[in-house]
């Protein structure tokens, strides 16, 4: 099956509104979106809290007005500061040997941007990778022992040093990489071209809008 990759990070709103764009793009071909992680502030950087300025500014000027245009139901956390998503992403590792990456990963953006829920916390993780599909105490075991800790490092590499991602989303496909939420017609462009099973290495082109 065809794929389109994408690198997120699940405290990033425009990694949601872009899998709308993506669903709509994809329609009735038969490709699956592959979720990969890029931490933005990985431990120790400090996560941003939304009671300062920056984050209520970007919110009204970009977030709320592209999410109004595409439909998307999406507000400004509450939590603060920012979950850091590490855990998450052990998680999404799980996910992803469950071919569940992508029931995961919309289940957690839409929990942290639609419902307010704090998705650094164990608990909430466990349920949410239940909901999309996981298995409860495979979940809870894969936290307790770190057993993705080590394989979410290597994909941070990966993200870094072979995809030299410095914003999320970035999405490939085929040989093409958007960095930022492309519009619909580039999208449809982009998987007119797609005709055969894609790879994620690809040396990236510069795209649009993202965090």
């Amino acid at each position: 099956m065809r794929q389109i990759t994408v690198y997120s990070d699940y405290v990033c709103p425009y990694c949601l509104l872009a899998e709308q764009v993506l669903s709509e793009a994809i329609g009735e071909r038969d490709i699956r979106i592959s979720w990969r992680a890029f931490e933005l502030r990985p431990e120790p950087v400090p996560t941003l809290r939304p009671e300062d300025p920056y984050l209520p500014s970007v919110w009204r000027k970009s977030v709320y007005p592209l999410a109004g245009r595409l439909g998307v139901t999406i507000r400004l956390p509450s939590i603060s500061p920012q979950p850091r998503t590490a855990k998450a992403f052990q998680l999404l590792a799980l996910a992803q040997d469950r071919g569940l990456d992508h029931a995961y990963s919309m289940r957690v953006l839409r929990a942290f941007f639609q419902e307010d829920r704090d998705i650094g916390d164990d608990e909430v993780l466990i349920s949410l990778a239940s909901e999309a599909g996981l298995d409860r105490n495979e979940a809870r075991s894969a936290l307790e022992d770190s057993t993705y800790a080590e394989r979410h490092r290597e994909a941070l590499r990966h993200a870094r040093e072979e995809m030299a991602i410095t914003c999320v989303p970035t999405i490939v496909v085929g040989k093409q990489v958007f960095r930022g939420t492309p519009s619909l017609h580039e999208l449809e462009a982009a998987l007119d071209r797609l005709d055969g099973a894609t790879s994620p290495e690809s040396p990236p082109n510069q795209n649009i809008t993202g965090d």
